[in-house]
């Protein structure tokens, strides 16, 4: 790994499994009886803001008292400890790299810390939980806020996603963890990553549609492998 130049991460859900965090399809699916993806869309949101908020409220509830594990420690390690290139892609919208001191991150889904208001777009982080009144306004215009998060139906931001890329065909090295790799267009990057030459190193407990592709699959959890296998 210390050979390595440029050095790109991709870190899914299964990377917060151990924090607690259950995966978005996890967990039975279910909350009051609405799937999550039909609460997690423009459309939900328009019809019921109150729902939508209500949703998101006990969501970031059951997050706040989660805290990294030990693959999110390994992979801060990492980032500091390496000489070279280095970014940190990850799908996660839960803000557990950042609080283990991850720097060089690109929360190509968003972060559900993030309230953007939908009059003027000032974004701003709210970390109270619960919230104070469902749904929030924006302090600056009086305007509806929505989550920061990115929605069925919705593109992921165009920085995000052009930081994300153009790391992928720079870098020597893709280390992909905790990910199914069918949620496009993430799951394009190892792939990107493969046609520029890196070697690609996939950490899963199961097979993905990313394992034959990659040069090495490790099976396991992240809190257990990533430590050992990024030596810290």
């Amino acid at each position: 790994m210390e050979a390595a130049g440029a050095v790109v991460v991709v870190t899914g859900a299964g990377v917060s499994a151990e924090s607690g965090v259950p995966t978005f399809r996890g967990a039975g699916g279910l909350w009051r009886s609405f799937r999550a993806e039909d609460l997690a869309t423009p459309g939900a949101f328009g019809r019921d803001p109150r729902l939508v908020w209500e949703w998101y409220d006990w969501r970031r509830q059951g997050l706040a008292t989660a805290r990294p594990n030990a693959a999110h420690d390994a992979l801060a390690r990492l980032e500091r400890a390496h000489a070279g290139s280095f970014l940190l892609v990850t799908q996660n919208v839960d803000g557990l790299h950042a609080a283990a001191g991850s720097r060089k991150l690109v929360e190509v889904h968003g972060s559900i810390w993030q309230v953007r208001c939908t009059a003027c777009g000032r974004e701003r982080y709210e970390r109270a939980v619960p919230l104070a009144t469902l749904p929030p306004t924006c302090p600056a215009c009086g305007g509806l806020e929505r989550p920061g998060v990115v929605w069925f139906g919705e593109a992921l931001p165009a920085v995000a996603l052009e930081a994300a890329f153009g790391a992928a065909r720079a870098c020597e090295l893709m280390l992909v963890v905790g990910t199914s790799a069918v949620v496009y267009p993430i799951a394009y990057l190892p792939r990107v990553a493969r046609e520029n030459g890196a070697r690609v190193i996939e950490v899963n407990p199961e097979e993905t549609p990313l394992t034959p592709l990659a040069d090495e699959s490790i099976r396991g959890r992240a809190a257990e492998v990533l430590p050992s296998l990024l030596g810290f």
